[in-house]
Formats: structure tokens, C-alpha cells, sequence
């Protein structure tokens, strides 16, 4: 067996990442980098290699593996060198904060590839109490800023789909109809597994909508478009009262989890293949 680019350090990947299941939360792998010390960079260089019908990332000319040795290799070109520039950019030390795209490569390959349904199914569960069915019910310049941001996406629901989404005044929980949940699992099943439903999954999470994660993905609303939407009532609390220091700097983070999912969906658009029978 060839000496691989992670032999010197076997489990240093895992160390910092822990389980593939909790790379599917957007946080908890910094969270888990935050509490341990960080290796130091052992590597020179770092390219992409055509492997099979994959990129493979390359670490002085060594295969690059995930925790549970896969070969950390993507689709695509462009996600590829989006992948090999994250790892260029380490300086000193191995930070998982740091490293967005890659943790959501790792969970695409050793969670979501071997086990699709879950993740497809909890995508479709954010559906039935989705961000942006629930509307402001006493403050009238915060629900017309919800509607501006939030009408678009269930207007290309309708027209996509045939999605209707009934809208909720307040916080009370109201139960959307099963033709509009069912439209949600076909448009889920038809995102590419492993890793344009892991970066669904992401987005979802991140956003709080499926909905909004679905326009995201069939390219109906841009990342930017998606980013607003997501934090109307944050940014409406931020007008009135101001933002401090440590509020940024999450939000910051949030946001390169963010882009990294929204790169992934760029190169991974739904199409006709099944990620999994729901």
C-alpha cells in the first residue's frame, strides 16, 4: 500500500473535526477546534490531480484522505481549487474555523455519502415549520421587510413546484399541507449526493429554511439574496439597536460556512438523479 499525504499525521484531520456527523453542524467543528491544540502545517505544497472521474487534493504530491480514509477528492474543477486555496491559505497551524470547505467535503464523503436519507430527510423536516412562513404580526415595517425578502422564494416555489405555503401570523405553529411537503422531498431528492446535499443540508441549518436553501440551489435566488433573507428580523434588530463586536465576529463565521455550501450548490445544481428515496 503507497504512503498517502495524511500518513504523517493519521488522525490529525480527526482530532480537530471529530465524528463525520457533527461536520454536518456548521459549528461545532470550530467549537471542537477552539477546546484542542492545533497541529502546525507539515506540508510545502498543495495542488489538485485528476483521479478517476474526481480532483484529488494533493499534499507535496500525496493524496490527501479524510478521517475515515477516503480520498479527499471532489467533482469538479472548480471546487477542487477552491478546496487546494483553503489549504494554501494555512499559514502555521491547522485551524478548523478556518477551513469551511474542506469540513464540508469530509462530511459529504464519510457521513452523507454512505448514508443520504437522513440528511435528506431532515432537510425536508425544516419544510413543515420553515423560517419564512412565519410572519411579524404586530410590527408593520418589520413583516413588509419579510415579505419583500420572503415572498420571491415561495412565489418560485409555487411556479416550480406547485408549492403552497400557508403563512402564520406570529410564533404559533401552523401545519403546511402534505402536497406542499411532498413537493419539498422531489426537489430535495433531485439535489446530487454526497455533496450537493451536504451543502443543502448546510444552507438549511444556516438559514432555517429549506425553502430558501431550494431557491439557493436551483439558482432562483442568489447567495446574497439568500444571506438577506435569511437575517431580515437579525438586520432589523441591528437598524434599532447596533451590533457589538462578538456579534460580528459569529456572523462573520457563519457567513464563510455559508459560502462554502453556496460554492458547492454552484457546481452541484439539481438534476435528475435521486440523492435517495424518501
Amino acid at each position: 500500500m503507497s504512503k498517502d499525504a495524511t500518513s504523517e499525521r493519521p488522525d490529525f484531520l480527526e482530532s480537530l473535526l471529530g465524528p463525520a456527523e457533527s461536520a454536518l453542524d456548521p459549528g461545532e467543528a470550530a467549537r471542537r477546534g477552539a477546546k484542542r491544540m492545533l497541529p502546525k502545517r507539515f506540508w510545502r505544497e498543495v495542488s489538485v490531480v485528476p483521479h478517476l472521474d474526481r480532483f484529488a487534493l494533493a499534499l507535496d504530491g500525496k493524496l490527501a484522505r479524510t478521517p475515515s480514509r477516503h480520498l479527499l477528492a471532489v467533482p469538479n474543477l472548480t471546487l477542487a481549487e477552491a478546496l487546494a486555496q483553503e489549504w494554501r491559505a494555512i499559514e502555521l497551524t491547522i485551524d478548523p474555523a478556518k477551513m469551511p470547505l474542506t469540513r464540508l467535503v469530509y462530511a459529504a464523503l464519510d457521513a452523507v455519502a454512505s448514508a443520504p436519507l437522513p440528511v435528506a430527510q431532515e432537510i425536508v423536516k425544516y419544510a413543515a415549520s420553515d423560517l419564512i412562513c412565519y410572519r411579524e404580526a404586530e410590527n408593520q415595517r418589520l413583516a413588509a421587510r419579510q415579505g419583500t425578502h420572503w415572498d420571491p422564494p415561495l412565489a418560485y416555489m409555487r411556479e416550480a413546484f406547485g408549492a403552497r405555503f400557508r403563512l402564520a401570523q406570529g410564533v404559533m405553529f401552523i401545519e403546511q399541507e402534505k402536497a406542499a411537503i411532498e413537493a419539498v422531498r422531489r426537489a430535495v431528492s433531485h439535489v446530487p449526493a454526497p455533496f450537493g446535499l451536504a451543502a443543502l443540508h448546510v444552507i438549511t441549518t444556516l438559514t432555517g429554511s429549506a425553502i430558501l436553501a431550494l431557491a439557493l440551489a436551483r439558482g432562483a435566488l442568489s447567495p446574497d439574496e439568500v444571506w438577506a433573507a435569511a437575517h431580515v428580523d437579525e438586520d432589523f434588530q441591528i437598524d434599532a439597536w447596533g451590533q457589538d463586536a462578538e456579534a460580528v465576529e459569529r456572523r462573520g463565521a457563519r457567513r464563510a460556512e455559508f459560502d462554502a455550501a453556496a460554492l458547492v450548490l454552484a457546481t452541484e445544481r439539481p438534476n435528475q438523479v435521486r440523492s435517495g428515496q424518501l
